[in-house]
């Protein structure tokens, strides 16, 4: 399987100011905005750690998931949650010619833990022999920082903090996620079932 982010999140979308205020960063001099790109690096990172603990998008991105079969034949989980829109889906063989699959061989269900692309039938089409599949959808909370969950906003901006006051650290420090951070993420975690199968 590879998961590939086709958009990235703009930099208007990250909470620089709400991280500078969480910090207490002085405001009203010539030079406040001098550390931005630092702030947003840091948010960046933060959000990075949080996604891929629990397996969902904050901000609105679109992806790309490719595998060579589908996990099972009547229905395929979809990797990150939460899910909005299936944007295509594409058969791929050997020689790399594409082929469309029409929309109505297929739905979405959405699902706040493991959402699923689903055959409109009884099967997903055959995927050539050598082949592959490409789906390409859309997830996230939504677009603006207002729309992702409070506790999971709250435990970016805490995350990128540590980030942020810890920066010369030498690696002296213990590993792990700060114990408020994995308390305010844990509700969001998914619970593989059998290696990613039918949950």
């Amino acid at each position: 399987m590879m998961l590939t982010e086709i958009t990235s999140v703009a930099a208007g979308s990250l909470p620089v100011q709400a991280l500078k205020d969480h910090l207490r960063l002085g405001s009203g001099f010539a030079d406040d905005g001098m550390q931005d790109g630092l702030i947003e690096g840091y948010l960046r990172a933060a959000m990075a750690v949080i996604e891929g603990r629990i397996g969902k998008v904050l901000l609105a991105r679109r992806f790309k998931l490719v595998l060579e079969d589908w996990r099972q034949r009547g229905e395929q989980a979809l990797p990150v949650a939460p899910v909005t829109a299936l944007v295509s889906v594409m058969l791929v063989d050997v020689d790399a010619v594409s082929t469309v699959v029409g929309a109505d061989r297929y739905r979405l269900v959405q699902d706040t833990h493991r959402p699923k692309l689903i055959a409109a039938g009884v099967l997903l089409p055959n995927v050539p022999t050598d082949g592959r599949f490409e789906v390409v959808f859309d997830a996230g909370f939504g677009a603006a920082w207002a729309q992702v969950p409070v506790d999971l906003a709250q435990a970016v901006l805490l995350l990128a903090s540590e980030f942020y006051e810890n920066r010369h650290d030498l690696g002296q420090r213990v590993a792990g996620l700060p114990l408020a951070v994995q308390a305010l993420i844990e509700r969001w975690r998914t619970v593989r079932v059998l290696g990613g199968g039918a949950a």
